[in-house]
């Protein structure tokens, strides 16, 4: 009995034989069961079948992988229809394999990840990209391809590239299908684009093409010509074949298809000329292979064994390389003591004996540790490196982007998440820092639908008879902008004719209808009107629409054919001169600094004839009155001393000419102070506005209320809605004291308007905000840019000048000076004069002071290191001396030094 059980023990640790639902195996069993389920009639089931047939012939050949354990793979065809897929899988599952590889269809693979969770196998799916499969969701599924969220991001990033904004997309109505265009609107979205419209076709081959002919038509009518295919390879071609029927294949159209279509161009490469001629010029993307000695090597033995047919593609290299992933996952189980063995789930086994046979799946003790080892991986294969990120994805996902050309494809770049769109390898760029800029942004030209290398403009105006609708203020003011015609729906005014004069300029018709928008009663809210844009009750708004911040967030807006922004007008009063009246010419500043330069030079003056002229010369208080004198006698040349110095008559002849300029400046300024007529208002600026708390006035319906109140702070109380020019005049007139307004603000066109016609009020100080007026579009909208176009063409062909002229000319008063400026005489008028009498002044005492010290005795050689100090002293004192002395004595002075010198020198010798 003892001998027997030992046997027993023994057997059933060497794995010779199993009992029970419990069966245990060896940590370096001599083989592992895998399984793989896959489509063997589809084109990927059959390049996967031969790829992973040839990767268990390499694996177990090779002796250093799992050290003499051999892989049996068992393969399944499972059908990828999700019912049926689902039932044969469930069937496969109750085989005890430790991993599957599979399954191929993104429909199957959640209801398999569900099970493979509960039963701890790892799915190591190599053909179902669908982004929504999550790690989240399902821990044992591991994709060893790339996600279709990142061929999303390379589509999304293409239609950025050429400009395009609004895609059509056309799909399989699968969760595959679904899932993948989602991922795909969402990837617009962040760069400001969208799938205006999405259609899904019956997955199956049944679809007929009258069906595919019913959603080609309706696409047809939209304005959109961009259409994303993510497709199978039967829908795919039929809605080719369709399209070419319907002239959808020709110019203005762009066709970019997802990866199914690179994956037939590959595989069973020539197609039919009938074929390739209903793709040419598509778009479409390839999982992209790096380019290695392996791959070429297993290319050529891929020949040699299949003769060329099925041709390898990119899912045949992800399922060689998903069979060995999970061969060095397996060797590394191994090594930390993994045990193949298997235990019944209880929960299943309750269900013994139903017809489902359930009981027969159990659950891979070890399969955790497995699933953490495959996670784990870090190899190089025929796809590049097999390395999973924290999401469980390849890492450095990259695409190839490929122009069907002729009967053949040509690769116009690549798409990598590292750096983008790229016409070099991602290889390479991996070398460098990721540059994901728009400048970096290339790809090689393409031959679009139609045989034409220019882009197409990726819309036009949908062909289904609906009208544009346009949105147009019924103003009751300033009609001379923009009015409705009394009894019909037409509009007139100078908004109107630069809208209609713009449209002409495209290169394609517009249908549109204007639609009125107010009461007739008051102006309307700008507001609001543009508002209506997003909310889709209209396509657009013309008129006299101000382009400011929190409109520009929810509309576009077209290049501003007028200038505008907010102006302050006030009334205007006579302006007395008063007893003060001869300061008014020049500003405080004017004064300082001009009392100041006549002090200067008079001090610069004295300084430079003090030692030749005795008119310099004197007691201290005597030549303190001199400098007074001769400073304020030069403005009116009435100044008796002569200056007998060079550099004295250059720096007086520099000054006398700077007073002439001033004393004739300030002639004409007090001659027009006290002898014309001027008007005048308190109010200087917004600031002097904003600090009283007299009433202003704004127009109804205009952007101003909004401004005063939440930019400059101005109580709302203060703020009285003015409904016309008429109403403009008769509240400036009445006076904030009388139930009028201090003020008026308002944008500069309607105010240069108002001004044309009532001469006694003015714009007072400076445009104190800058915009313009355009037409509102949808955000993104490609309308919006062309007309930006055509209104810069007509502000080039003075179009807009003659346009503005017929309703804008403005009356005789009007060509009168319209805004106050100060009248006084500023600094900033003179200080190029005063800066070249400074410059002369700093010259000629520079020349002066080194004539003195050129004047100045050597010092003695002898004099000690000690006396430096006193030495200097006696120098300055001597320097002071010099400056003080008249010229005369210091000549004769210098002459005694000499001839002492002379003797002193014939007594040592």
């Amino acid at each position: 009995m003892n001998v027997a059980g030992f046997i027993f023990l023994l057997s059933l640790h060497l794995g010779v034989f199993q009992i029970g639902y419990g069966r245990n195996a060896s940590t370096r069993p001599a083989v592992v069961n895998i399984g793989a389920m896959f489509n063997f009639d589809s084109i990927i089931g059959r390049v996967a079948k031969i790829a992973i047939d040839e990767a268990l012939k390499d694996v177990n050949s090779n002796s250093s992988i799992l050290k003499g354990t051999k892989l049996s793979v068992t393969l399944q065809d499972t059908n990828c229809n999700g019912f049926l897929g689902m039932v044969e899988a469930l069937r496969y599952m109750a085989t005890d394999v430790v991993a599957i590889i599979g399954p191929q269809c993104s429909v199957v693979a959640p209801i398999i990840s569900h099970v493979a969770s509960e039963l701890r196998v790892p799915l190591l799916s190599f053909a179902a990209t669908d982004p929504t499969l999550s790690s989240l969701q399902f821990p044992f599924f591991v994709r060893t391809a790339q996600n279709d969220l990142y061929q999303m991001t390379a589509v999304a990033d293409i239609i950025d590239h050429y400009g395009w904004k609004e895609v059509i997309a056309i799909f399989i109505d699968d969760d595959w299908g679904r899932n993948g265009v989602s991922a795909l609107n969402d990837k617009l979205a962040e760069r400001r684009c969208k799938i205006s419209y999405k259609v899904g076709i019956q997955p199956d081959s049944s679809v007929t093409q009258g069906a595919i002919m019913d959603v080609l038509v309706k696409v047809a009518l939209m304005q959109s010509r961009i259409l994303v295919l993510h497709l199978n390879r039967r829908v795919g071609f039929k809605v080719f074949s369709v399209a070419n029927h319907l002239g959808m294949m020709g110019n203005g159209y762009v066709w970019i298809a997802t990866d199914w279509l690179s994956l037939v161009l590959d595989s069973e490469s020539p197609l039919p000329s009938e074929t390739m001629d209903k793709i040419q010029g598509v778009l479409t993307l390839r999982q992209h292979t790096p380019d290695s000695d392996g791959k070429r090597a297993f290319f050529a033995r891929w020949n040699r064994i299949t003769g060329g047919s099925p041709q390898l593609n990119a899912y045949g290299l992800y399922a060689y390389d998903t069979v060995w992933l999970l061969a060095h996952s397996l060797d590394a189980f191994f090594n930390q003591g993994g045990v193949i063995s298997f235990s019944n789930d209880s929960r299943i086994s309750s269900m013994a004996g139903s017809a489902l046979h359930l009981e027969a799946m159990s659950i891979f003790d070890d399969g955790v540790l497995l699933l953490k080892n495959i996670l784990l991986s870090d190899f190089v294969g025929l796809t590049g490196p097999l390395k999973f990120n924290s999401d469980r994805s390849l890492i450095l996902p990259a695409y190839d982007i490929i122009n069907v050309l002729g009967t053949g494809i040509r690769q116009i770049g690549y798409w990598s998440n590292y750096s983008g769109l790229s016409t070099v390898s991602p290889e390479t760029l991996y070398t460098r820092p990721p540059n994901r800029s728009s400048a970096n942004q290339k790809l090689y030209s393409v031959i679009w639908p139609g045989e034409t290398l220019s882009k197409p403009r990726g819309w036009v105006f949908p062909n289904n008879g609906k009208l544009l609708r346009i949105g147009v203020p019924n103003r009751v003011s300033y009609k001379e902008f923009v009015s409705q015609v009394r009894g019909t729906d037409m509009f007139k005014g100078f908004c109107i004719d630069v809208f209609t004069a713009a449209v002409n300029l495209l290169p394609y018709a517009v249908p549109y209808k204007f639609i009125s928008f107010g009461d007739g009663r008051k102006n309307p809210s700008y507001t609001e009107l543009v508002n209506k844009i997003t909310t889709g009750e209209f396509d657009a708004v013309v008129g006299d629409i101000a382009i400011v911040t929190n409109r520009t967030r929810i509309v576009d807006f077209t290049q501003p054919y007028v200038s505008s922004g907010l102006v302050i007008v006030a009334r205007l009063e006579k302006e007395r001169s008063g007893a003060w009246a001869f300061l008014q010419p020049f500003s405080r500043r004017m004064w300082i600094v001009t009392g100041s330069f006549f002090l200067i030079v008079g001090i610069v003056v004295w300084i430079l004839e003090h030692r030749i002229n005795d008119e310099f010369r004197g007691p201290p208080k005597q030549q303190v009155i001199t400098i007074l004198w001769f400073s304020f006698s030069t403005m009116f040349f009435a100044h008796r001393e002569n200056t007998m110095s060079t550099l004295g008559r250059l720096v007086l002849l520099v000054w006398l000419f700077v007073v002439l300029i001033i004393n004739s400046s300030y002639t004409a300024s007090l001659t027009s102070i006290l002898t014309v007529e001027h008007l005048s208002s308190s109010i200087k600026g917004i600031q002097s506005l904003a600090a009283t708390n007299e009433p202003i006035g704004y127009q109804e319906g205009s952007f101003a209320e909004r401004y005063l109140s939440e930019e400059l702070n101005i109580s709302r109380s203060r703020l009285v809605s003015l409904g016309s020019p008429e109403a403009y005049a008769l509240a400036l007139k009445r006076g904030p004291g009388n139930g009028g307004v201090a003020a008026v603000v308002d944008e500069r066109p309607y105010v240069e308007l108002f001004l044309s016609s009532q001469c006694s009020f003015k714009i007072v100080g400076q445009e104190f905000t800058k915009s313009g007026w355009g037409f509102a579009f949808p955000r993104d909208s490609p309308l919006a840019i062309d007309m930006s176009t055509a209104i810069l063409a007509l502000a080039e062909n003075g179009d807009l000048q003659r346009i503005h002229d017929k309703w804008l000319m403005q009356s005789t008063c009007s060509l009168e000076s319209t805004e106050i400026e100060t009248n006084q005489l500023n600094l900033s008028s003179f200080w190029g004069l005063f800066l070249i009498c400074g410059v002369a002044c700093i010259i000629a005492l520079f020349i002066y002071f080194l004539q003195i010290l050129q004047q100045l005795p050597p010092a003695p050689e002898s004099a000690s290191i000690t006396g430096q100090d006193s030495s200097h002293s006696r120098r300055l004192r001597r320097f002071l001396s010099l400056m003080d002395e008249k010229e005369e004595q210091s000549r004769s002075g210098q002459k005694r030094r000499k001839v002492d010198n002379e003797r002193d020198d014939e007594f040592g010798s």
